[in-house]
């Protein structure tokens, strides 16, 4: 998928300049702003994870079926999703919590020419209903969601996939040994700041994040979604510390 080309304003320097506190980070209107940028300096990976959704949908959508992009953001994975649907009657349903974020994805969205028809809502993804679904996605949501309401929300996604259907999970994840955590944290260091972000930056956005995002290890992802009752899970992505699982029902 070829990425719009950034214009200066598009740059992501929320965290360039020192600041005496650090406030948790939140999906606000200066975060919408430059997030394309702020995803694609940050993650590694991200452009060739979003370059394999049009395979997923291609794979594992069903006619007449749904699919979920949940935690949608401005809609990268739902347009990506809808490049790979090649069935009819299918209905792409996008969910984010975050009224800025669900402004400009309506917007992005509405704006790309597709058969398939895509619904856009603002809500709180561990409240919507989910079912007759074929592909749900979930790209880099779970993670800011309280653990405590991650089982659940993971076993309403398995009931409402169709025998066959797929959930995409993707995550920032921990390493149980600290010497391989250590290692992963400071390759991602070094790859946003081959991206451009200084010390700093990292710095305070890592502070920013630290009671935000709370990742988990691979063997904790695996576990939660064989108990919710998926038959086959695997690591089909991993670039450093970002993996996506595939659960397959």
């Amino acid at each position: 998928m070829k990425k719009n080309k950034q214009n200066s304003n598009d740059q992501d320097k929320l965290y360039s300049q020192p600041r005496e506190a650090v406030s948790a980070f939140v999906f606000d209107d200066s975060v919408v702003k430059v997030f394309e940028d702020m995803i694609g300096r940050s993650v590694p990976g991200y452009s060739t994870l979003l370059s394999m959704f049009p395979v997923l949908a291609h794979s594992f959508v069903t006619q007449g079926s749904r699919c979920y992009d949940l935690g949608c953001s401005l809609g990268a994975a739902s347009l990506a999703i809808q490049q790979g649907i090649d069935k009819e009657n299918v209905e792409l349903i996008a969910v984010d919590s975050s009224p800025a974020m669900i402004e400009k994805c309506r917007t992005l969205i509405s704006g790309h020419k597709s058969k398939v028809k895509a619904t856009v809502k603002q809500a709180d993804v561990c409240e919507i209903e989910i079912s007759n679904a074929s592909l749900v996605v979930m790209n880099f949501t779970l993670q800011f969601i309280p653990e405590s309401l991650r089982k659940n929300l993971t076993q309403k996604i398995c009931t409402g996939l169709n025998k066959g259907g797929v959930f995409v999970l993707s995550e920032k994840i921990k390493s149980k040994d600290k010497e391989q955590q250590d290692r992963l944290t400071s390759l991602h260091h070094m790859f946003k700041k081959a991206n451009g972000y200084s010390d700093l930056e990292i710095s305070q956005k890592r502070t920013a994040l630290e009671n935000v995002l709370i990742a988990e290890t691979v063997e904790q992802h695996i576990s939660r979604l064989k108990a919710a009752g998926f038959s086959e899970v695997l690591v089909w992505f991993q670039c450093f510390n970002f993996v996506s699982f595939l659960a397959i029902k």
